[in-house]
């Protein structure tokens, strides 16, 4: 059997290129090592899958090249997908910060890919491993399962090395690299932080979380924060996370809806109640406690200074934290990094210099923020390269 494209990977970026290659006309033949597609997908967002967000735009995503993704972005975009979505009939809602979201299970999104590959008649070959990857002539020659198979593109959409459990693995930059392809170093994204022994007192909140605003240089989230017992997590967390660069503190904002007098206007309302009594209504009991533990504060309000109360509240507005490193790419949503995009057609997703060659979806280095923004790029990217093998 001959193909016009093979495609490595049937995740989320390579079943929707297939798909699109397929009802082109193209034979196609789709790849994967696990036993079935969209692992990730079935995954994602509690089940649920994030699809996508409505509020798509290139500067939420991270690459060397930020303007990178905005063609494909733009050419294949959020409304696209909602309009194959509701196609299908799929049930879906939206949640906070734009997140599109399955009434039912993600796997319906699985199951929609699957009748769009089957509508444009793609081969797909599961539990295939592939032992080498060769070119010459106009073609790439992939051995799968002890099988060579030839086509004139190959497409690497087999993500980065997050969630390994799910068999996640590099093999996209070891062939990128082989055709002379460069690799942005890649790292874990949209992850847990870890703290050190310096900060053991906040790990007696294990399972707290607070509505907070989180900052790294200049790059802030105003999102939820949740506190395990190895350190930091939640939706503000895991955002920070993919910008973060070791050694570095972030800044928490515990009361991002205070002005900076706050408690000198309590004082003044109720000068004989506790400062942990305004502190817990304003937060949790047992994250007031940590605080004013830390801060060796306690007391009735009358009985604090302005000038103590303001600098409290600077504290509480402005709270460092010196992560010790991350929760690694066993918790990691997705990958920082990758192939580097300076090497690739932003419109067609080819490789500049290797005739045939396309890089697609989490592979490529373009990571999108927490809630649906990935997906959208593996939607868009994939469907760039789908139209263009």
């Amino acid at each position: 059997m001959s193909y016009d494209v093979i495609i490595l990977g049937a995740g989320a970026a390579g079943m929707m290129c297939a798909a699109t290659a397929g009802q082109r006309g193209k034979r196609v033949l789709l790849v994967d090592h696990a036993d079935g597609v969209g692992k990730k997908i079935l995954i994602s967002g509690g089940g649920r899958c994030n699809f996508t967000n409505i509020h798509i735009a290139a500067d939420r995503y991270l690459s060397a090249n930020p303007n990178f993704a905005k063609s494909a972005l733009g050419r294949y975009s959020a409304q696209d997908f909602i309009a194959l979505v509701d196609r299908y009939g799929i049930a879906w809602h939206e949640k906070t910060l734009g997140q599109l979201f399955c009434d039912g299970s993600a796997k319906q999104i699985v199951a929609m890919l699957e009748e769009e590959c089957a509508a444009g008649g793609v081969t797909i070959a599961l539990g295939q491993g592939v032992t080498d990857v060769a070119h010459g002539d106009g073609l790439y020659r992939v051995t799968i399962g002890g099988v060579v198979q030839c086509a004139p593109a190959l497409v690497l959409a087999t993500g980065g090395p997050s969630i390994p459990k799910m068999g996640a693995t590099g093999f996209a930059y070891n062939v990128a690299r082989q055709f002379g392809l460069g690799i942005i170093q890649p790292r874990p994204a949209l992850v847990p932080f870890t703290l050190g022994a310096e900060e053991a007192l906040f790990q007696s909140l294990s399972g707290v979380s607070a509505d907070v605003e989180v900052r790294w240089n200049k790059t802030r989230f105003r999102e939820a924060a949740l506190f395990t017992h190895r350190g930091l997590s939640g939706p503000a967390m895991l955002q920070i996370s993919s910008y973060w660069q070791h050694r570095t503190p972030i800044h928490v904002d515990f009361l991002p809806d205070r002005d900076a007098d706050w408690l000198i206007a309590e004082k003044r309302d109720r000068p004989r109640v506790s400062l942990r009594k305004v502190l817990a209504q304003a937060l949790t009991e047992r994250l007031a406690d940590t605080l004013l533990e830390r801060l060796s504060v306690q007391g009735e309000l009358g009985a604090q200074s302005d000038k103590a109360l303001r600098q409290m509240a600077a504290s509480l507005a402005n709270w460092p934290f010196e992560p010790t490193g991350t929760e690694g790419y066993a918790k990691a949503e997705v990958t920082v990094g990758g192939i580097a995009t300076a090497g690739l057609s932003s419109r067609t997703m080819e490789a500049n210099k290797v005739p045939g060659l396309y890089c697609i979806g989490e592979a490529v280095d373009v990571t999108g923020w927490l809630g649906g923004y990935n997906f959208q790029w593996a939607w868009a990217s994939g469907w760039a390269a789908g139209q263009a093998v």
